[in-house]
């Protein structure tokens, strides 16, 4: 049977899909393998980039991909095709079992056990595909871009806006005779514009993320946004190195508690390459911070029935008052450390940091004097000592107001001291991605400048 002939039809074809991942893990135990497990994901999309009010760039996607991978006895193979004829896919396995027969013996390596298998897959309101056409996503992006333009005069240059549209379908199965999975969707619109004035340039953007088109906001507010922040950075200054309490916006505090996962991931564990390790059960974040994994929120784009090895998600806590109560394991690494897989395979789902109920500018009243991160540059932490340094910009605060913007400087500490010096965690929490978190007001730091 030759592959199908468009990703729309495998979209729709959810039994093909299950088929294919059924006959790969049979051929996989006829040909000598103790277990085996197969993932398959089609999708296609549309995404129309405009800058100037001229096409920039039009695409449209299709995708599909088979990947498989073998057990025989602790040896593991992978292979992978995006032909889904049956005699590719009879080659995959044979690849795929060939690359075992000389892979060295793995004692942790295999399936997870059968009885963490997920049994219930409730409906988290994934797929909301949005059939716009080419021509209706290219007059929304001129229009997103053209809007940020009106916003304000010195709006003098754009580097572009995009209207983006993705849906896609994986499945996933093992030999424990599961298989499952989910159709999603992803949709963007993101608007980027330069300001000029004496002072000269500054860059600023924002967009809207979401699972349903219907949620997204609407061009004329992300335009204005945009503008806003854009226009807010013209005549940026450097400050003096100090020290003095820092505010991590909500979209750039996002990375404080990706860095903390990492930390408390199996793989970081078992290499010993963590600043939390062997810490659970002890205090690492200030005693009224609470940190819980939520994978059923309906339409949230981390959400997920079960994770990349087909063990059920959980709702549970991972901080609580402050204290570390779990760490973040998939069935490889939680056999590795002697411990219990936490469905976390492929990552958190959900990462939800509870919300005080200040308004971030009620946060920049209460911090009075200090600094305010509204962009991050670069990627400084080292996860062995927990060292953080990056490059940021923003707005300096005076009296608890916004005093002028502030660029080309460093912030530092070290994050088991700033987990803990966590002040508070303002209520504007941002949806647009797998770490929900308002801006967090954090007690001093160093601030390197001129």
């Amino acid at each position: 049977m030759e592959a199908m002939s468009t990703n729309t039809e495998l979209l729709d074809n959810r039994d093909e899909l299950t088929r294919i991942i059924d006959s790969v893990l049979t051929q996989a135990k006829e040909l000598g393998a103790s277990a085996a497990e197969a993932e398959v994901g089609v999708g296609s999309g549309l995404s129309a980039n405009v800058r100037k009010g001229e096409i920039d760039k039009l695409e449209y996607e299709r995708d599909k991909a088979l990947s498989i991978t073998v057990f025989i006895d602790g040896q593991k193979g992978n292979s992978s095709t995006s032909d889904f004829s049956d005699n590719a896919i009879k080659q995959s396995v044979q690849a795929a079992i060939g690359i075992a027969r000389y892979a060295s013996r793995d004692e942790f390596a295999g399936l997870v056990e059968p009885e963490l298998m997920a049994t219930e897959f409730p409906d988290l309101d994934l797929y909301h595909p949005w059939d716009i056409s080419p021509e209706a996503a290219i007059e929304l992006a001129i229009n997103c871009e053209q809007l940020a333009f009106d916003a304000d005069k010195r709006i003098s240059n754009s580097d572009g806006s995009v209207v983006s549209t993705y849906s896609g379908l994986n499945l996933y199965g093992n030999t424990h005779n599961f298989i499952n999975g989910w159709n999603w969707s992803n949709h963007t619109i993101d608007c980027t514009v330069i300001a000029e004035d004496s002072n000269g340039m500054q860059r600023d953007g924002w967009y809207s993320k979401t699972r349903d088109y219907h949620d997204l906001q609407s061009a004329k507010e992300i335009s204005q946004e945009a503008a806003r922040r854009t226009v807010a950075k013209l005549g940026s200054r450097k400050l003096k190195t100090c020290q003095a309490p820092v505010i991590f916006e909500a979209p750039v505090a996002s990375g404080l508690f990706s860095a903390f996962i990492t930390a408390i991931s199996g793989g970081s564990l078992y290499r010993r390459a963590s600043f939390l390790l062997d810490k659970k059960g002890e205090q690492v974040f200030a005693d009224h911070i609470n940190i819980s994994e939520q994978p059923y929120i309906k339409k949230a784009l981390g959400s997920a029935p079960f994770d990349n090895d087909g063990v059920a998600t959980r709702e549970h806590d991972i901080i609580k008052d402050g204290v570390l109560q779990e760490y973040v394991l998939s069935g490889y690494s939680a056999r590795k450390l002697g411990l219990q897989t936490t469905a976390n395979a492929g990552g958190v789902h959900n990462l939800v940091i509870e919300p005080g109920k200040e308004s971030l500018d009620e946060l920049v009243k209460k911090m009075g004097n200090g600094l305010l991160i509204t962009d991050m540059i670069g990627f400084g932490v080292n996860q062995i000592t927990g060292d953080y340094s990056r490059g940021a910009s923003g707005f300096w605060v005076e009296n608890g107001e916004l005093a002028y913007p502030v660029e080309e400087i460093t912030v530092a500490g070290n994050l088991i001291d700033m987990y803990k010096n966590i002040i508070s965690i303002a209520s504007d929490v941002d949806p647009r991605g797998n770490v929900l978190t308002g801006s967090v007001l954090m007690d001093t730091m160093t601030i390197a400048g001129e």
